[in-house]
């Protein structure tokens, strides 16, 4: 990306983000421990929650690495430090503490208060009328359940959730300011377990990331939508929604309506993991055709939108797994073809060795009653199963997972003799040394990618303070 010249503050707001909210915000799962937060994640080698936080600071306990917020971005997102700098300025979403960020203040629960209503919604109802296009209607329709208003300091718009008995528990604020950056914030001492929400009567919940996505889709969809329901994330954080299900018994089918990017792409696959465990199996997903709800609404009123954002490491995940070729497998050569291939970085002839290979110690159906039609199926299953989110993590840890799987791999044949048990542990294990072996391959690919779109950045140095006469 170009080259983006922070001021000294800026890199110090950008580092002093408190990385628990900038987390819950992004749909990470986070776990209390005392007044620490652990991060709990996934990666093709499973669970793990060996990263701790405190505020803007955090340390990698079985890597023996810490520090800052921007350093975190580095090293668990990859980014560089531009980006990451860039990205924790514009998704911060509370006012950040002027603290050291050592500091470690009493931790003391923040009273929930509604900030003050004015006496008119003359902004709001100009702000997302003109320039979100949200039907007039709509806007009424949650300003008469006072789950919508305009703040009297500010005059920004304000939406509400509200617990089972109706009270106010978590409100988030959006500025209705036509230029300038739009400033996004969660009230203090919002309960996380509700938010902005319509529920109806029958088992639909549209899921979405925002408000203003809420909104934008039922300006779009509005015939009869109020018998069916629908709820705000306030990001891509579950919370919510697992509320939502248990206290409104009628709702069973989850509808995920996210963004259409990067991120979104990520929590569809994540959220659908946790509705599963919570025994909520009937979810789809329903992808805008530009980045957002809102983007779509831009575009049928004729205004500039913005355009989808692919998943990168997704779709070349996908494509590098279409493109492996069946070999057949050479029981007494896989050991070599293995061990060589890691050695030389090959990890996609690695990969298709390793497929081959499970396919040949996989048992053989009805359906699938050769080697070539095994491969196939297992090749098919792992463009099905591969989930972006987790596929994290730094190149370096990549390869110790990759190399993990090699050595146990390389043991496992040793054996000359197996049960129809331990050929199918072979196999599987075979598989996810294929996983392995891509993911790794995609690293590398995505990785020379960057760097040659680096070279072709003409950095240009910052010109001179231009003087002003009155």
């Amino acid at each position: 990306m170009p080259y983006i010249p922070f001021t000294d503050e800026q890199k110090i707001l950008a580092n002093s983000v408190d990385l628990e909210e900038f987390l819950r915000m992004r749909g990470e799962k986070l776990e209390r421990v005392g007044r620490e937060h652990k991060l709990i994640y996934y990666d093709s080698s499973g669970k793990h929650d060996s990263i701790t936080l405190r505020g803007s600071t955090w340390f990698d306990h079985k890597n023996q690495v810490g520090g800052g917020a921007i350093k975190f971005m580095q090293e668990f997102y990859d980014m560089d430090f531009q980006t990451a700098v860039q990205e924790l300025l514009g998704q911060r979403v509370t006012p950040l503490s002027h603290s050291p960020p050592k500091a470690i203040a009493k931790e003391e629960k923040k009273e929930f208060r509604l900030p003050q209503a004015n006496t008119n919604m003359h902004r709001v109802y100009a702000y997302l009328i003109k320039q979100r296009f949200i039907a007039p209607e709509v806007i009424t329709h949650f300003a008469k359940q006072h789950t919508l208003y305009e703040d009297k300091e500010h005059h920004n718009a304000v939406f509400v959730g509200i617990d089972e008995n109706g009270v106010p528990r978590q409100a988030s604020k959006r500025s209705t300011n036509s230029y300038g950056n739009s400033f996004r914030s969660t009230c203090q001492g919002s309960d996380t377990r509700y938010s902005f929400a319509h529920f109806g009567e029958s088992k639909r919940l549209y899921v979405f990331e925002a408000p203003i996505d809420m909104m934008s889709f039922l300006t779009l969809y509005p015939k009869e939508w109020q018998k069916h329901s629908y709820i705000d994330m306030n990001g891509v954080y579950e919370n919510a929604v697992l509320t939502a299900l248990k206290n409104h018994s009628n709702l069973s089918e989850v509808i995920l309506c996210v963004d259409n990017d990067e991120g979104g792409i990520e929590a569809v696959d994540r959220l659908k993991d946790i509705l599963t465990e919570n025994g909520y199996t009937d979810v789809k997903r329903l992808a805008p055709k530009f980045k957002d709800w809102n983007e779509v609404l831009k575009a049928k009123n004729g205004a500039l939108a913005l355009p989808a954002v692919p998943h990168k490491r997704k779709e070349e995940y996908l494509k590098e797994v279409s493109e492996l070729r069946y070999l057949k497998c050479r029981p007494d050569k896989l050991t070599s073809q293995i061990y060589a291939t890691f050695k030389n970085g090959q990890y996609k002839y690695l990969a298709e060795y390793a497929l081959a290979g499970s396919a040949f110690f996989m048992p053989k159906t009805e359906q699938i009653n050769s080697e070539c039609k095994a491969f196939a199926w297992l090749q098919n299953k792992l463009k099905g199963s591969y989930k972006p989110y987790t596929d994290k993590g730094r190149k370096a840890q990549k390869q110790r997972n990759l190399q993990d799987c090699v050595q146990e791999v390389l043991h496992d044949l040793k054996q000359t003799v197996r049960t129809r048990e331990q050929s199918i542990n072979t196999a599987k294990l075979l598989y996810r040394l294929a996983d392995n072996a891509v993911r790794l391959s995609v690293e590398e690919t995505l990785s020379v990618s960057i760097q040659e779109q680096n070279e072709d950045i003409d950095i240009v140095p910052e010109p001179e303070p231009c003087m002003e006469f009155g």
